[in-house]
């Protein structure tokens, strides 16, 4: 055999033997995910609240207690978490947002929120729906929106242009 082809079969089993081996991770992590969706399901309360802030920052710049810091492991003290102050009854608390309802949340508004513990998972608005914001348009996009809006600009400017002359030779 060549030793190329020995190379690349090596390559390949080694490349199946990690795909199967993140396949079983992966199962794990689901199983763990369901368990810990079912333990904050149990524990959620709804809760009117009045939003102050929202930011994503440093778990550690957050204002959480210290025992919520003391808990999360090291790694993900340096990662950004969507962090919302708000008032609950007379008590502004510190919370974290789930990331699909971070941009649901409205500044200085008064909303009905399921929380579990520290953790706000759902939200909805007291008084009529909420907006989901526009989210940032990608690169693509606003060079798109800049062509067509320059090509308008020049179609007026021929226009512009195109009467001038018909009025001086109308002269």
């Amino acid at each position: 055999m060549n030793t190329v082809t020995i190379v690349l079969l090596v390559i390949l089993a080694i490349l199946i033997v990690g795909l199967i081996v993140l396949y079983f991770l992966g199962k794990k992590a689901q199983k763990k995910k369901a368990e810990q969706d079912e333990q904050l399901a149990a524990a959620a309360q709804t809760v009117t609240m009045l939003i102050i802030d929202k930011k994503r920052m440093r778990i550690t710049e957050a204002g959480l207690p210290q025992v919520v810091v003391d808990q999360t492991p090291k790694l993900m003290r340096r990662t950004k978490l969507p962090i919302v102050k708000a008032k609950v009854g007379p008590k502004v608390m510190s919370l974290i947002a789930d990331e699909a309802v971070f941009d649901l949340i409205p500044l200085k508004k008064e909303v009905k929120a399921t929380v579990s513990g520290i953790y706000i998972t759902k939200v909805t608005g007291i008084r009529g729906p909420l907006e989901k914001p526009e989210g940032k348009k990608s690169w693509r996009a606003r060079l798109k929106d800049k062509a067509t809006k320059a090509s308008k600009d020049l179609e007026k400017e021929k226009q512009e242009l195109n009467k001038e002359k018909a009025k001086k030779k109308k002269k």
